[in-house]
């Protein structure tokens, strides 16, 4: 399977190995590498690894986000246990023999190894050693308006006097610009408090000199500033935890936020976790870098929300398909287009990699509650994971989907060129074009993971989708055997058209 991540407009696939590279090699000061859920809420020996510095948890509303969130903060004194796991007397006495353990990288406590301590909640308070690091949380309620913020209660009427006013760091201002997609030059920060510990944003409007407060601000703008500017002012090595990162701002801007966090893993070696109930949030990720926590379980690698909600019987279908990735989902809708299949009634997933497709749809099918199967396709050159008593079956061929599929349509690109030259949406008269350009990319790519990508870039930039679904379509119509062949060990399962 290809390590790989949704179409980021900002990081580049070598900015993303390098982090991966560094986190699997330890060479953070302080890094939370994993914590395991031995006993929290509804989680039982549950393990959530940190692969990547930029980790977003996904799942339902009460799947367990925020539980795996406040675990991983108990493992440093900077976060009071009660922040995230507070007690309420007699009506909490399902927290007794609770217990979470960390595994974590910290050079001054050791320098050369991963270090293990257990925090554990045995009759009435917190039991643990933590570690010291800086860690900095963004919670919910940075998004509530200021108007109806307590402590800047003082700062409405017509005779407040800011006890400072400081102008926004520069980088603070170019980062929220990149992320707001908007100029933010003449904003500043007010202390409301003489001990500076309460401040409020204001803005100068470029076009008129006018002066206006963050009571004037959108949620999320004065959001993302809030952000940047405590991110910027933590020290390297600090642990970022976020609260429904999407929480006020457009998918766009949702989307930048966390391409920026990712660069600041890079610039500061800091560390970000964050939950999230957003698609944006984590299409700049790598599948590593995502974890979904659902009805006691913890799965890792690309799902995302509308997966989520099929697993928890929160969508309608009669069959969920479980694949790779997002060309295998693909690859599988156009052959169930030509089998004759009800589309309407299949889900098909892309997963991020073999092994969170098999585990999904084991627990999807081991659910006694659940309302229809599923099974997983693994790509053909996972062959050997094949098991149908777990319903696991494979793509066809024996390679990558993208280097079959190519393979196919190259060996018949004679007889095909014209109405792949028409699914590219070009003139008939491009055919020799069209052929030419297969196979001359199909000898020179060194990865067929890209090659529909090139090809389209040298098609006049024809987008990199078309690209796939022409080739798909040709494919489909060259080997129909193989497409009753790939559904044949689940047919039974398959909705058709009357």
């Amino acid at each position: 399977m290809q390590l790989t991540f949704s179409n980021s407009r900002q990081i580049a696939p070598s900015t993303v190995a390098a982090l991966l590279e560094k986190v699997s090699k330890n060479s953070y000061g302080k890094y939370l590498k994993r914590v395991i859920l031995k006993r929290v809420r509804g989680f039982v020996d549950r393990e959530v690894t940190f692969d990547f510095p930029v980790t977003a948890l996904v799942g339902p509303n009460g799947g367990g986000k925020t539980t795996v969130l406040g675990a991983a903060a108990l493992a440093y004194a900077d976060v009071p246990p009660g922040r995230f796991f507070a007690k309420s007397g007699k009506y909490d006495s399902s927290m007794v023999d609770w217990s979470i353990e960390h595994y974590v990288i910290d050079k001054d406590v050791d320098a050369r190894l991963e270090i293990r301590r257990s925090v554990n909640y045995p009759t009435s308070k917190w039991n643990r050693k933590p570690f010291q690091r800086e860690v900095h949380i963004f919670g919910v309620n940075r998004t509530v308006p200021a108007t109806e913020r307590t402590e800047l209660q003082r700062a409405i009427g017509g005779s407040f006097a800011a006890t400072s006013e400081t102008k926004l760091p520069d980088v603070v201002v170019a980062e929220s610009e990149r992320i707001l997609g908007k100029a933010i030059s003449g904003y500043s920060e007010l202390g409301v408090t003489k001990n500076g510990r309460t401040t409020l944003y204001a803005a100068t409007d470029k076009s008129t000199g006018n002066q206006y407060s963050e009571f004037h601000f959108g949620a999320g703008e004065a959001s993302v500033i809030k952000i940047v500017s405590g991110i910027e002012l933590a020290p390297d090595n600090s642990l970022i935890l976020i609260e429904e990162i999407e929480n006020g701002l457009h998918p766009v801007a949702t989307r930048a936020l966390v391409e920026y966090l990712v660069h600041v893993a890079k610039r500061k070696s800091c560390q970000v976790i964050f939950t999230t109930h957003s698609h944006a949030a984590i299409e700049a990720l790598p599948p590593a870098a995502i974890w979904a926590a659902f009805n006691g379980q913890v799965v890792q690698g690309a799902l995302n929300i509308e997966a989520l909600r099929t697993i928890t019987g929160r969508v309608d279908s009669k069959l969920a398909i479980f694949v790779e990735d997002k060309f295998a989902e693909l690859m599988v809708h156009t052959a169930l287009r030509y089998y004759g299949a009800e589309l309407s009634a299949i889900k098909v997933h892309g997963m991020g990699g073999h092994d969170p497709a098999i585990k999904v749809n084991r627990y999807h099918n081991g659910d006694p509650t659940r309302r229809y199967e599923s099974v997983a396709l693994v790509d053909g050159d996972q062959r050997a994971l094949v098991d149908p008593n777990e319903q696991v079956f494979s793509l066809p061929g024996t390679v990558d989907p993208e280097a079959h599929v190519l393979d196919t349509v190259l060996a018949e690109i004679e007889t095909v060129a014209a109405r792949l030259t028409a699914a590219l949406n070009l003139p008939l008269s491009d055919q020799e074009r069209v052929k030419d350009t297969v196979r001359r990319r199909a000898q020179s790519n060194r990865d067929r993971h890209i090659i529909f990508a090139e090809i389209g870039e040298d098609l006049d930039l024809t987008a990199e989708l078309v690209v796939q679904n022409a080739f798909l379509a040709q494919w489909a119509q060259l080997v129909p055997r193989e497409v009753d062949e790939m559904f044949d060990p689940f047919k039974a399962m398959i909705p058709k058209h009357r």
